[in-house]
């Protein structure tokens, strides 16, 4: 082993992120929907079995937490901002339909390209041939410096990015969940996996202070957990194993202070994968509340989601 030696990152190839060519653009983002629309005549219309009674009950839950100032929690997986989902997330915070945002590090990754340039994702088969997948340095220092807000305030990792894009001057902003959250003064906690994202590629990366940070929102997670006691309601979209494992681990922190329980969870995603279904929709309603799954694309079901919640404003 001794003639393997930890790669040296500061003699990569790098690129400038604003010439390479990503797959998403702000342009071609969803639109928030308006109280006008007509989705109510829609979901009224629908059979009251299977998945159209679980749709009407969630959304009574979703309504009803509102109401009663119960915590609504979204857990967003990155393919959710890749879809360009991310107008419609900030329009339902307007109204009040968000508590708190989850990401992984991915997820962070994506909203930070698409507040400072107005796009994100790049082709990895193309990249990854000639070794410049993921080597925008730009993209790495923009995170880098989220890092570093954090640990200058002793915030978590989502309040040092919304802290840092406040004070950039980065022109799409009003794209990023990360900065309009912060901007809101709802929470955004980002939970990173280290190697598993671009970001760990590059030398501006401090392992340590990403670390520290994603703990300090891991800790906040299982503080609000407790609140979601008797009422509260939690949306996971699209994070296969990494978002549904924290919750898990958060939720067990707080019923270990606390009972929680009587709170409301749905998954959805393009398959059901195990860990979502078993971690946020079975165990955490194993004694008490309601868990449900729908299966279908991001880019339909969450405007579907969301144009069905705003049909319950009174």
């Amino acid at each position: 082993m001794a003639r393997y030696r930890p790669a040296d990152l500061t003699k990569l190839r790098r690129l400038d992120a604003r010439r390479r060519d990503s797959l998403v653009d702000t342009k071609r983002f969803g639109k928030p929907l308006t109280k006008r629309s007509t989705i109510a005549n829609y979901l009224n219309t629908l059979p009251d079995f299977l998945k159209a009674s679980d749709w009407r009950t969630l959304l009574a839950a979703i309504a009803r937490a509102r109401k009663q100032h119960k915590p609504i929690f979204w857990f967003l997986g990155a393919h959710v901002l890749k879809c360009g989902l991310s107008p419609i997330i900030i329009d339902l915070m307007k109204h009040g339909f968000v508590d708190l945002i989850a990401f992984n590090g991915a997820g962070a990754i994506h909203d930070m390209e698409i507040a400072q340039l107005g796009r994100t994702s790049e082709d990895v088969a193309a990249g990854l041939g000639n070794g410049q997948f993921g080597m925008a340095k730009d993209t790495a220092e923009w995170f880098a410096a989220g890092v570093d807000s954090a640990a200058l305030n002793n915030t978590g990792l989502g309040g040092g990015f919304g802290h840092y894009l406040s004070g950039a001057k980065a022109p799409f902003k009003r794209h990023s969940l990360m900065a309009q959250t912060y901007k809101a003064d709802v929470p955004l906690l980002v939970f990173p996996a280290i190697g598993a994202e671009i970001v760990a590629q590059h030398p501006e990366y401090d392992a340590a202070k990403v670390g520290a940070a994603a703990h300090i929102d891991f800790r906040t997670l299982a503080d609000a957990c407790r609140y979601l006691n008797n009422g509260g309601v939690v949306l996971h979209f699209g994070s296969a194993v990494i978002l549904p494992e924290v919750f898990l681990k958060a939720l067990s922190v707080a019923r270990n202070r606390q009972r929680v329980e009587k709170f409301t969870t749905a998954n959805f995603d393009m398959i059901q994968h195990y860990r979502p279904n078993v971690n946020v929709v079975k165990r955490p309603t194993l004694t008490s509340g309601q868990g449900f799954a729908f299966t279908g694309h991001h880019e339909l079901m969450l405007p579907l989601l969301a144009w069905s919640i705003k049909s319950t404003l009174r």
